[in-house]
């Protein structure tokens, strides 16, 4: 009897404990519960500007700039490369493809694409409208050395 008892007081005590988790947990849901199908976002408009935009941290990979809607990039073929490829930046005017997509794992220069560089969307994603969901605090180099040049002048 006593251990059903136990038992039991667990049980209350675990459900009451998945309750209370549910109410506290800290989402990006705009302040609706777990348990509650919140407004559902709305998707986010593609940008297709062709203008390049400002990297938001260094070594981040470039934002695509235009639609990419129905480009075929898999083993056989990267639609990507028709326009961004060494041979073709003559005539489409696009920006060539980095040097370090041609670099292999021991960083020796192939002739083509290297396999692992291959499938641009892995990093390279396109633009949208869409909200950031946290701030970001990121300061360019360039505006640290003009702060560090104004501390310095100020010194004197």
């Amino acid at each position: 009897m006593i251990k059903i008892h136990a038992i039991a007081t667990a049980l209350v005590f675990a459900l009451a404990g998945a309750a209370f988790a549910q109410e506290t947990v800290a989402t990006l849901r705009a302040g609706t519960p777990l348990a509650e199908q919140g407004d559902l976002p709305q998707i986010a408009k593609r940008l297709n500007t062709d203008l390049r935009q400002v990297r938001n941290y260094p070594e981040q990979p470039p934002l695509i700039p235009h639609k990419i809607d129905g480009y075929q990039i898999d083993i056989n073929v990267n639609k990507c490369l028709q326009c961004h490829s060494r041979a073709a930046v003559g005539d489409s005017q696009a920006p060539m493809v980095s040097i370090t997509h041609f670099m292999n794992r021991d960083n020796q220069f192939l002739a083509s694409v290297t396999p692992r560089r291959y499938f641009c969307t892995q990093c390279h994603v396109p633009r949208s409208d869409a909200p950031d969901l946290v701030e970001n605090t990121f300061v360019d180099v360039d505006q640290v050395l003009d702060y560090v040049a104004g501390a310095k002048s100020g010194d004197n």
